[in-house]
């Protein structure tokens, strides 16, 4: 197994062996995957974005062309890059094409500000900013100019220009940091020969869901986010007949993998991106586009269900939606499904790792009580108590996690990693769940202002 990249804690090698073995993992990097779809799927639509469609075969050359573009400009193996775009297939193109330069791209909301964007760049020494010029009335540009002008690393910053005026960088220039821009569209050369690289190397890093203002870096390796978006894919039953809408934003692990773009790009399907998870804009697209399968948080869902009688929007197409993010009440899930006309999914996911679904064949009051069940059957999942034991299915415990697509560490954080995962691997989720008896999950809220004991081996919490 190759070096991780620095900061990053492997999986040890009897687990690597184990999912090796198991063929979860099989050595194939996300770009190179994203050839091996454009071979297969080549004429049919990958991207919907409005008026634009780009096909598989169009999408990969756009990778192609984009990836020698920033190794042309000086992007390679191993160096980190903050992308913060909207949902549009710019962000899946940039994603895809920096993986393929060797770069690692660092998922950052498109919502996020000067303190939230500078501490990325900082904390991972990133040395590209991939952004809109401006985005709804907010100059992500002139955001990046002054985080560049006070951090020594940031030294290439590519937007995405908006239709109009041009911005004052949309040419190329080098400010007086020695900082250059260039548009995105520019980013523009003839393939070059495939980089040799390793599947067991970091593809991107995820912020973690928390809520403290500097958030943790998850970092997803490609062998791990390949196996946990096909394992979805194929729970969920995904074709190349499917439509997946992506009404949240494109960077969450949830809109990304699970099974999202990757899962939906796995199999030949349709990627239909959207800007905002509005019910006046997602739902007439569900009918226009003929949208199977989409994911939303329960707010959103709740907003869906609410404009059903004012929005004129044929849903017939819908056959899964899936629920996650938040806990769903049970008076909700149980409007969703005759409201909709298609099964419900509720799903509990990190960007840690760990994912839990109900499955199409569950009982109804299954899916409309619980959470599910692991995505692999190599989920290891523990629910303790204050002093790290087991408690009993029905007992309310912290869930504990450790498997072929959670992490071991997070990025550049000895010292929370510490209090994070137990001696044996397991990571605190630092969530309160129970499991019923026949193997589903509960997941009821955070941990945040509980008191937890650290096993006799692990260094005690502060």
């Amino acid at each position: 197994m190759a070096p991780m990249l620095d900061g990053c804690t492997p999986w040890p090698e009897e687990f690597v062996d184990r999912y090796w073995a198991a063929g979860h993992w099989r050595g194939n990097t996300l770009d190179n995957l994203l050839r091996d779809w454009a071979l297969q799927y080549g004429p049919r639509t990958a991207l919907v974005h409005g008026g634009t469609r780009l096909t598989y075969a169009n999408l990969n050359r756009r990778v192609d062309r984009m990836a020698a573009g920033f190794r042309l400009r000086g992007l390679g193996p191993r160096q980190r890059i903050v992308v913060q775009l909207p949902n549009v297939p710019e962000f899946v193109i940039t994603v895809f094409a920096l993986m393929r330069a060797g770069a690692v791209p660092v998922f950052c909301p498109v919502s996020h500000r000067a303190s939230e964007v500078s501490h990325l760049v900082r904390f991972t020494q990133a040395v590209g900013y991939v952004g809109p010029s401006t985005y709804r009335d907010f100059d992500h540009t002139a955001m990046a100019a002054d985080i560049a002008a006070r951090e020594p690393f940031l030294r290439r910053v590519f937007t995405l220009e908006a239709p109009g005026p041009p911005s004052p960088y949309g040419g190329l220039t080098t400010d007086p940091s020695g900082c250059q821009y260039s548009p995105l569209g520019s980013i523009d050369a003839p393939p070059e020969p495939a980089l040799a690289q390793n599947a067991d190397q970091v593809a991107f890093l995820l912020l973690s869901g928390g809520t403290t203002a500097a958030p943790k870096l998850v970092p997803r390796t490609h062998n791990d986010y390949a196996y946990q978006a096909r394992a979805a894919a194929e729970l969920v039953s995904l074709s190349r007949n499917d439509v997946y809408l992506v009404a949240l934003p494109a960077e969450s692990n949830f809109a990304f993998g699970c099974p999202g773009i990757v899962g939906t790009l796995s199999v030949g399907g349709t990627v239909v991106l959207v800007e905002s998870p509005g019910p006046a804009e997602c739902l007439p697209l569900v009918g226009r586009e003929r949208v199977t399968i989409t994911s939303a948080v329960p707010a959103v869902a709740q907003l869906w269900l609410d404009a059903l009688p004012t929005v004129q929007a044929d849903l017939s197409s819908l056959r899964l939606v899936q629920i996650g993010g938040a806990p769903l009440h049970r008076e909700t899930a149980e409007r969703m499904g005759p409201a909709w006309g298609c099964r419900l999914q509720q799903v509990f996911g990190m960007a840690e790792g760990l994912l839990t679904l109900t499955r199409p064949n569950d009982p109804d009051e299954t899916v409309l009580t619980t959470r599910g069940r692991p995505l692999s059957p190599d989920d290891e999942v523990r629910i303790v108590d204050i002093d790290g034991k087991d408690v009993p299915d029905g007992e309310p415990g912290e869930l504990l996690a450790r498997g072929p697509y959670t992490l071991r560490g997070y990025y550049r954080a000895p010292d929370h990693n510490a209090r994070s995962f137990t001696t044996d691997g397991y990571f605190r989720t630092g969530e309160l769940a129970r499991r019923t008896s026949d193997g589903n999950l509960v997941v009821t809220g955070g941990l945040k202002d509980v008191p937890r004991r650290a096993d006799h081996e692990d260094p005690p919490a502060p």
